[in-house]
């Protein structure tokens, strides 16, 4: 870690500024802000009229992902502050990799979407993150950010400019793609020493409530994330009004569908922290169309039932019989609900437009965040497999000890004896 880490980051942030150099400037030069041209004026009003929009993403990236992941009991540290960096590193590469897909060969204008859209790719590979979460070493990490924000500029641009397919919320080219592309990572990075489990690979009380807390701050911003881009503002009503609506039905039949399959009725905290989620990501893609209240709720309904079924069913049969270990359930929260929402968008084009070709460009950008999601994770996980990424061993799984500074006080009697933890 000495070494590799200090070396890989710095590079990487010395080329980073280096590529802003060469490709990125301000969205409104600042010679015409000075002679307060109308352009310009319009420019920042709405630069102004969207950062609280942008805020609350920001939120979402940071606090409430990060937070999510807190819930194994000895990896909070890791959880909160990998987060932080990869989110960091995302956000440059994803301004510099979308920027200059979209800017047909001239300079990368930086502004209020730009922004957005480069935390929306960093959300690809917080995504991604959960999938091998507690198996990865930082090194590993911050491969996975460039190459995933790559891929993922890529496809997002063929679902935009060649599909012309409508993805607002980012069903398909953010949810499930990333929760493909890590499933395909960790299949690719499977431990046969944890098949039978692992000691830390567990919650508990407070750690739990720490993830709780992540799950609010998504639940409460999910519909700025749906609505941000949106455009005319009608749409944008919509979008928040729709996700607003999916969210709400999707906790009732979540909590529902958790106590039934539970023994005695139970609920379980796994089931509450991420499947009330799954509305917001299942409305994604059709958010700002016209679907009806009832039809988002519809949605939302169905997306939380189908996210506590996959948690309790699939995600024992994928680490038994198909050897992904998919640390905290990606494929039910944001690969299972991406499906319905890319499914939902088909359907709400269909209903929409007499147009087929619209509905199958609809269904080729689904297609194609799913397959290019699959084949980037499975070579991304062929290089993260080089034995020199400084990957934690099976033993030290899932254990903040191995890349942070921890400190363990036990009890000696009346004594409290403090120590590094080595």
């Amino acid at each position: 870690m000495r070494f590799k880490f200090p070396l890989m980051a710095l590079g990487l942030e010395i080329t980073m500024i280096v590529l802003f150099g060469l490709f990125v400037e301000y969205e409104v030069d600042e010679n015409i802000i000075q002679h307060h041209n109308s352009t310009s004026s319009a420019s920042m009003d709405r630069f102004l009229e969207l950062y609280p929009l942008f805020q609350d993403v920001h939120v979402m990236i940071f606090v409430g992902f990060g937070f999510l992941m807190t819930f194994l009991k000895k990896y909070g540290f890791s959880s909160v502050g990998i987060n932080l960096l990869i989110a960091a590193l995302g956000l440059q590469w994803g301004t510099i990799a979308q920027g200059l897909l979209h800017s047909h060969g001239e300079k990368v204008h930086i502004g209020i979407k730009s922004m957005i859209n480069a935390d929306f790719s960093t959300a690809t590979v917080l995504i991604s993150f959960g999938a091998v979460l507690g198996k990865t070493s930082p090194v590993q990490m911050l491969i996975m950010t460039i190459i995933e924000i790559t891929i993922f500029a890529g496809n997002e641009w063929l679902v935009a400019e060649k599909f012309q397919a409508s993805d607002i919320g980012a069903s398909m080219t953010i949810h499930a793609f990333g929760a493909y592309f890590g499933l395909a990572v960790a299949g690719i990075l499977y431990r046969p020493g944890l098949r039978m489990g692992h000691e830390n690979d567990e919650s508990v009380y407070h750690s739990d409530l720490f993830a709780m807390i992540g799950t609010l701050f998504l639940w409460i911003f999910w519909p700025s994330f749906n609505s941000a881009i949106a455009a005319p503002v009608d749409n944008q009503y919509r979008a928040i009004v729709n996700t607003y609506l999916s969210l709400a039905a999707c906790v009732v039949t979540a909590y529902a569908l958790s106590s039934l399959v539970e023994h005695r009725g139970k609920l379980d905290m796994v089931h509450i922290q991420n499947a009330t989620l799954a509305g917001g990501v299942a409305v994604g893609t059709c958010a700002d169309m016209a679907i009806k209240p009832y039809g988002s709720m519809i949605i939302g309904s169905v997306a939380g039932m189908v996210s506590v079924l996959g948690f309790k069913f699939l995600t024992p049969f994928f680490a038994t019989k198909l050897r992904i270990q998919d640390t905290c359930g990606v494929h039910n929260l944001h690969g299972l609900p991406g499906l319905i929402g890319g499914l939902a968008g088909i359907v709400a084009i269909a209903m929409e437009s007499s147009d087929m070709s619209k509905v199958a460009m609809q269904a080729a950008a689904l297609g194609s965040s799913i397959g290019t999601a699959i084949v980037g994770g499975l070579i991304t996980g062929l290089i993260l497999k080089i034995p020199i990424w400084g990957q934690p061993s099976d033993q030290t799984c899932y254990d903040d000890s191995v890349y942070w500074e921890v400190w363990h006080c036990v009890l000696n009697k009346d004594i409290r004896i403090c120590g590094e933890i080595r």
